[in-house]
């Protein structure tokens, strides 16, 4: 049987390997030359630049994709010592380790938090995601004998600890007697695109990853994600076609016959989806009617990224930091009501060069300068980038007693209308619908098609969601479902 994959992100690369796995022949289409989807790299004069998504969690998925064609494989990488490095508006500073001990007793020194409630608290999150990833995460939610069995049972069993009545920020604010301490909780919402004054306090569970477990760093940099995935598969004979844009996926008597691209029509048995959800239905299934209801959802945040090279090397800073807004409430009110550039962004800066030491000059470092921003519905992009561009310049230079300005050597910028343009998210969303609703799991496109045999769908746009971990987990579902619907498939 011959598979055809639209998209080479990290889901379309998990999907082709894992349906090797099963011996199938795999066909990948790309629109753009590179492989990777927004795990992509670039090299800005002497610096080096990841340009997608920053933050590696779960490197054991990577490792586990990878033996699925070659047990010999490795996939090396960082664990890092701190999650993150926080700075406020009145000069507070801290860096947060990694643990929930050691969290608890950073919360107490720095915000005068009770460490053992606090402690409580990162143990109660640590037991409902490890409730909720075999049912939420790894399973499809849409096939009843997915769900049917043991970890379903222990997830209900704890149905009253996951704060489905409550908002992340509520939940936060109700624990934490400090305002800061609940940002640093809050802050976690933007894993997805949400806003935490919205999405289900289900979501805080992404703080074991973040802080119970921290994140790490692949060897040779975010790009490594996507990269050994493709150059695996090429090894084992999937076969890449770059600079092919599909424009159309082809159907007859309600089965999946093929893939017409700007080039040539090809015959595939099973195609899969990595293309943002919603334009997979606009742009290449005009004849079949589209799960409105679905896509109808609120759709996640955007991004505004600045690639620096800079010219000077702070110690204040490591791999992640966050310099947060005073007013983080009016920031995703803007971002998701009035569709505005907050005037106080919160600014995230990750320095891959703190730990890969060649993606900058000895004595400089490579800044992914990034402000959460809403969708694109025709704003006047080019004012309020160069708007936000001095607001953040501002913001870091008072922040680390520096003026950065100057010291930028290098400068590429990143924005809604080019994630749009490039990567084919909806109006520059960055993870599809977001989850801004208590029924937001449960709102997401299923990773196979109701209407057409043969047709499946991987990436952060579908279940189960945004971030590479679910990336990944989205192609086992698929794989799983193509050995249930295709029970005679011979490895």
């Amino acid at each position: 049987m011959k598979v055809g994959i639209i998209g080479s992100g990290i889901g379309a690369l998990a999907s082709a390997i894992e349906l090797k796995h099963l011996g199938l022949e795999v066909h990948v289409f790309e629109a753009n030359m590179q492989i990777g989807g927004k795990i992509v790299e670039q090299k800005l004069g002497e610096y080096r630049f990841d340009m997608g998504p920053s933050v590696f969690t779960e490197p054991h998925l990577l490792q586990d994709l990878l033996w699925r064609l070659d047990r010999a494989q490795e996939f090396p990488f960082h664990q890092l010592k701190e999650s993150c490095r926080y700075f406020y508006n009145d000069g507070q500073q801290l860096q947060m380790p990694v643990g929930n001990a050691q969290v608890a007793q950073t919360f107490a020194t720095h915000f005068g938090e009770d460490a053992l409630k606090t402690k409580k608290y990162l143990d109660r999150i640590a037991q409902n995601y490890k409730a909720i990833y075999p049912v939420f995460i790894q399973i499809s939610l849409h096939r009843v004998k997915h769900l049917l069995g043991k970890p379903l049972l222990i997830a209900l069993s704890r149905l009253f600890k996951y704060g489905l009545h409550q908002t992340m920020h509520a939940a936060n604010r109700q624990q934490f007697k400090n305002p800061k301490s609940a940002q640093i909780l809050d802050r976690l919402a933007t894993y997805n695109g949400s806003s935490p004054y919205l999405a289900p306090a289900m979501l805080n569970i992404i703080a074991q990853l973040e802080l119970n477990e921290g994140p790490a760093l692949p060897v040779g940099g975010m790009v490594q994600i996507t990269k050994r995935p493709h150059e695996l598969a090429f090894q084992h004979g999937v076969q890449f076609h770059t600079n092919e844009r599909v424009t159309e996926i082809l159907h007859h008597n309600k089965r999946v016959t093929g893939l017409q691209t700007q080039k040539a029509s090809y015959s595939f048995d099973i195609v899969v989806s990595n293309m943002d959800i919603h334009y997979t239905y606009e742009q290449l299934l005009p004849t079949i009617k589209a799960p409105q209801f679905l896509l109808k959802q609120e759709k996640s945040s955007s991004a505004v990224v600045f690639y620096w090279g800079i010219n000077k090397s702070f110690e204040t800073l490591g791999v992640h930091n966050i310099f947060f807004a005073e007013d983080y409430k009016a920031e995703f009110k803007a971002i998701f009501e009035t569709k505005t550039l907050y005037d106080d962004p919160t600014v995230y800066v990750h320095i891959s060069s703190k730990v890969e030491k060649q993606d900058a000059p000895a004595g400089k470092e490579n800044w992914f300068v990034m402000v959460n921003a809403p969708i694109n519905i025709g704003q006047d992009w080019d004012h309020e980038i160069q708007l936000l561009r001095s607001r953040i310049l501002e913001k870091l230079s008072k922040s680390l007693g520096t003026a950065i300005e100057p010291l930028i050597e290098v400068e590429q910028i990143n924005e809604p209308r080019l994630i749009d343009a490039r990567y084919s998210g909806k109006q520059g969303s960055i993870y599809g619908n977001a989850s801004n609703n208590v029924f937001s799991a449960f709102l997401r496109h299923p990773n196979f098609s109701k209407q057409l045999k043969g047709l499946y769908f991987a990436g952060v746009t579908v279940h189960p969601g945004g971030g590479i971990p679910l990336a990944i987990n989205s192609a086992k579902i698929v794989a799983r479902c193509v050995k249930e619907d295709y029970p005679n498939l011979q490895k």
